[in-house]
């Protein structure tokens, strides 16, 4: 298969799971193995998310520029520091800074030992695990209304730990909210808020590595794939906010696990390479 028929399905895996809590990174790193493609590698893996944040951009696109406006007039207008939209400018700025120090530190190891499939199928079963749990034993108190810094710093931790595949961003974000008492819609809409300072930042880091760098794939099929994602993307946040707001979690925690020990079967019989 030529390498944008590739970037496309790739670019399609990416729309489809960036949003759902199952790890859009793991699913980059799994199934190019299994059809025989090799990793794609970190850098193109960040790049292409892109496509899935300007998703994000355009669908809150009200709401962002309703924050951005209420935070940037806050800075010079004392009646507007105590708005809700001032506040969330400053949650997801303190919520981004814990992965953005962490992926600057851990950069190599991010490209290299966090992309072994043993690491990732074991991610996926115990984070989905944790989604589970955090979904079973979470109250639906709590609103956006609710956020204060200390939840913010909490969200932003459980996110950084999306540096490793398998962990999955909206899937930390989300399980923290959860066990935070959180309702899912407002765990769901504050993990994809968060996630843009990260993602987009991330991509615009790694764009000086394409085409150099360990990735598979050069500038044609790497924009291929960042389109892909965010046609696909769009559609996947107006289905998952719509699921959230009636039904569990449950159907995204028995996916992950039995992803997770597919990977391992795979890796037990030597269907795929580590």
């Amino acid at each position: 298969m030529s390498d944008l028929l590739q970037a496309i399905v790739l670019g399609t895996i990416q729309g489809l799971t960036e949003f759902l809590p199952i790890s859009s990174s793991a699913h980059l790193r799994i199934f190019p193995e299994i059809f025989g493609w090799g990793d794609p590698g970190a850098a193109f893996t960040a790049v292409i998310q892109i496509g899935t944040e300007l998703a994000v951009l355009i669908y809150f696109r009200k709401d962002i520029w309703r924050i951005a406006t209420a935070w940037l007039k806050s800075l010079v207008k004392p009646e507007y520091r105590g708005s809700l939209d001032a506040r969330m400018g400053w949650y997801v700025i303190i919520g981004s800074l814990p992965i953005v120090v962490l992926g600057i530190l851990l950069k190599d190891t991010i490209e290299s030992e966090f992309r072994s499939l043993w690491l990732v199928g074991t991610t996926l079963i115990v984070m989905g695990i944790v989604l589970g749990i955090a979904d079973r034993v979470g109250s639906l108190d709590r609103t956006m209304k609710s956020l204060h810094v200390s939840h913010a710093v909490y969200f932003g931790i459980a996110q950084s730990m999306a540096l490793i595949p398998g962990v999955s961003r909206s899937g930390a974000t989300i399980s923290m909210g959860r066990f935070l008492g959180y309702d899912r819609e407002a765990a769901t809409r504050f993990a994809f808020l968060l996630a843009i300072p990260a993602v987009i930042g991330a991509g615009l880091f790694e764009l000086k590595e394409i085409p150099h760098g360990d990735n598979a794939y050069g500038w044609g099929p790497t924009i291929v794939a960042t389109v892909v994602s965010f046609v696909i993307g769009y559609a996947a946040i107006a289905w998952l906010l719509r699921y959230v707001s009636t039904r569990s979690y449950l159907p995204f925690v028995i996916y992950r696990i039995s992803l997770g020990v597919l990977v391992f079967v795979l890796l037990g019989t030597g269907a795929i390479a580590a």
